[in-house]
């Protein structure tokens, strides 16, 4: 499986906008997503209000090329989040099965 985050950070003023495109398009796209087998959604701490994030665990990679193309370093942008998103960062990582809770 693979481990993806989605980090976004807003542009000033759009916090509002951008929450409500999260909460409302964002959230429920993702979790009617095929291949995504567990999303985490992150919305922001009051010390930094424009930032937001996914945490995404995927089946595989194919099922990830599936949802955002062959480059899985892009983001996938919905149209109405474009004008509201100062910046984007993505990571992937290998998920690794752990029983311990710490």
């Amino acid at each position: 499986m693979i481990v993806r985050i989605f980090q976004v950070v807003t542009r000033p003023g759009k916090e509002a906008a951008f929450s409500a495109f999260f909460h409302d398009t964002a959230i429920p796209l993702m979790k009617r997503t095929k291949g995504l087998v567990h999303v985490i959604p992150g919305a922001p701490l009051p010390d930094r209000p424009r930032e937001f994030c996914f945490v995404m665990v995927w089946e595989n990679i194919d099922a990830l090329k599936a949802f955002v193309g062959e480059d899985i370093s892009s983001p996938h942008i919905d149209p109405a989040e474009a004008e509201l998103v100062e910046s984007r960062s993505i990571k992937h990582y290998q998920f690794v099965e752990s029983h311990l809770l710490l």
